[in-house]
């Protein structure tokens, strides 16, 4: 397809790129080690796409990108998406994922349950892990059973769900120690 844009600008945690077609996002990609990577990361992923100054409402998608990973709110909820070429069910995936709160966190089996899907946790990873929008559908809001939060889609580059989601601000169920973890199972001593 041609038609596509992309830009890379520079965040807290270091250089991210976007890219957008006429229809709206296309995909972001969190930053590489190092900036070229990610120019190399983007290319790979949209080899059609020219580096442009982006217009304005993917400036504003950069924006809150940048602030969200400041650590200050940020609203995509203006943000258009290219879902053409995504499935269908990633696709109630990816706006069920767009509905999460910062500072919340859901499962793989929830959002199945929220899909009427729970037949569908595997389908659910399976389409997390292809989220090309990366931060504007918060993939890293959504964990593993038990809570862990160390996979990220390709398009998270060196950075960790549990990283996205300690920026954020919101407590990670498997940052638990041991001690946390077992504390409201464990029944009370009594002095006798």
């Amino acid at each position: 397809m041609s038609g596509r844009a992309y830009t890379i600008f520079g965040t807290a945690i270091g250089h991210c790129g976007i890219a957008w077609s006429h229809a709206g996002l296309v995909g972001v990609q969190l930053p590489e080690a190092r900036e070229i990577e990610t120019r190399k990361r983007l290319f790979k992923l949209y080899p059609d796409a020219r580096e442009m100054r982006p217009p304005p409402i993917v400036k504003e998608a950069i924006e809150g990108i940048a602030a969200l990973l400041r650590a200050e709110p940020c609203d995509f909820s203006d943000v258009t998406l290219d879902i053409s070429g995504i499935a269908a069910f990633d696709q109630r995936v990816y706006q069920a994922t767009r509905e999460i709160p910062r500072g919340k966190t859901l499962t793989y089996d929830e959002i199945a349950l929220r899909l009427k899907a729970s037949g569908a946790v595997r389908s659910v990873a399976q389409a997390i892990g292809r989220n090309p929008f990366v931060i504007v559908v918060p993939c890293h809001r959504v964990l593993e059973s038990g809570g862990y939060a160390d996979k990220m889609s390709p398009h998270g580059g060196i950075i960790s769900k549990r990283r996205l989601l300690s920026i954020e601000g919101t407590p990670s169920p498997s940052s638990k120690t041991l001690f946390d973890a077992l504390l409201p199972v464990a029944p009370p001593r009594l002095s006798g």
